[in-house]
């Protein structure tokens, strides 16, 4: 049986985890998943959470302990979590964040004690933490590619940048530099704003000022309408684009008419009906799409569902496997999950199919990215 357990994150843990407990084996698989349903990320997070509504009971024949804690965006309180998941709940899984930060938090802590280690927002692998972890949303280069397309196609010369002053903001403005550059593009301002923050009118005076012929905004969740319905006050009326943190119906309901028009780079479970009936992605997308929406609502669908959605997915494909050789709540299962995600390819979900390698820990390709546009308030597809 499934089992949820919701918390609020406990306290800070200390700076080192103390020595790993002895493990035995069990007859269920144990995930603990770190994410965020509070705070300036919740948007992201409590979509991620209710999709475990929908995710297999047991996988192999055995059944599932999911165990959520909140982490409220905070990368203490994400490693505290994890931490938890080791210590005391001895995971075979670990999942998490929501949010770049305390996922690398998250990452720390699983490659410290040796535990798979499946991310639900997009973070820099570094090799210290390649070992053990995989990350389900697409990787940044990817995603960006389909916008600085479009601006090239679109005459675009001049790219102004307002994104969050953390790890996720610099994700995608060194992209920007990077691709963007490479096309023929010139970045002519770059401003930050906290996720917290409620007004970014400072910032959105400057690259008015500037007078891009595109922005590019570089944030997620419901703050990334923070800087779309600023600049339309001010009278922007160039290209705006949104990176795939902000594609969600949380994004138009609260943008509202400044939304129309925006270019968004999104997952492709925001638009399963217009892909055509051999995209791999198409069957598990309308699944979820479906589910989710006879539940929350019509327009509740969400890219960040998706992600928790197909994590689980993977790991239909991969838990069979790893059972042939080891058993649940052992190192040697750790281990054999790890292999799995190696070894095991083209597994569709809703977001992508996925082919995790040693070298590649996103393991996507450009069929996990649309490219979508607002129009009467409704998400539409750019072909």
């Amino acid at each position: 049986m499934n089992r949820l357990c919701l918390s609020a994150a406990a306290v800070a843990a200390s700076l080192a985890l103390p020595g790993l407990p002895a493990l035995a084996q069990t007859n269920e698989i144990t995930i603990g998943i770190s994410i965020t349903t509070t705070g300036p990320g919740a948007a992201l997070g409590i979509p991620e959470r209710n999709a475990l509504e929908f995710v297999a009971k047991e996988i192999g024949g055995v059944p599932l302990k999911v165990i959520v804690l909140d982490d409220g965006g905070d990368p203490t309180n994400a490693t505290t979590n994890a931490r938890r998941f080791v210590t005391e709940s001895k995971a075979d899984i670990i999942m998490g964040s929501s949010v770049t930060p305390p996922t690398i938090a998250v990452s720390n802590v699983a490659n410290e004690a040796g535990i798979p280690h499946i991310a639900l927002s997009p973070f820099p692998i570094t090799p210290d933490r390649a070992k053990w972890s995989v990350t389900m949303p697409q990787p940044i280069p990817i995603m960006g590619k389909v916008l600085y397309q479009h601006m090239k196609a679109h005459n675009v010369k001049t790219v102004g940048y307002i994104g969050y002053s953390d790890s996720y903001g610099d994700l995608w403005f060194n992209d920007l530099k990077k691709q963007g550059e490479a096309q023929g593009l010139q970045v002519v301002d770059e401003e930050r704003f906290a996720r917290p923050d409620t007004s970014v009118a400072g910032q959105v005076l400057k690259l008015v000022a500037a007078n891009p012929d595109a922005i590019l905004v570089g944030a997620s969740g419901t703050a990334a309408a923070l800087p779309q319905t600023a600049l339309r006050e001010r009278g922007y009326t160039g290209l705006i684009y949104q990176t795939h943190g902000a594609a969600s119906m949380d994004f138009i309901r609260i943008a509202g008419k400044a939304a129309e028009g925006v270019l968004m780079a999104s997952g492709p479970v925001m638009d399963p009906e217009d892909q055509p009936d051999s995209a791999l992605t198409k069957k598990p997308g309308l699944a979820l799409d479906q589910a989710y929406e006879a539940k929350y609502g019509a327009n509740s669908r969400s890219q960040f569902a998706g992600h928790a959605y197909d994590a689980f997915l993977v790991l239909e494909r991969i838990i069979p496997v790893a059972l042939k050789t080891a058993k649940p709540g052992t190192l040697e299962f750790r281990e054999a999950i790890r292999q799995a995600l190696m070894s095991e390819h083209d597994i569709a979900a809703s977001q992508g199919v996925y082919n995790f390698t040693e070298k590649d820990r996103y393991g996507l390709d450009d069929r996990s990215r649309i490219l979508l546009t607002v129009k009467d308030g409704k998400y539409v597809l750019v072909k």
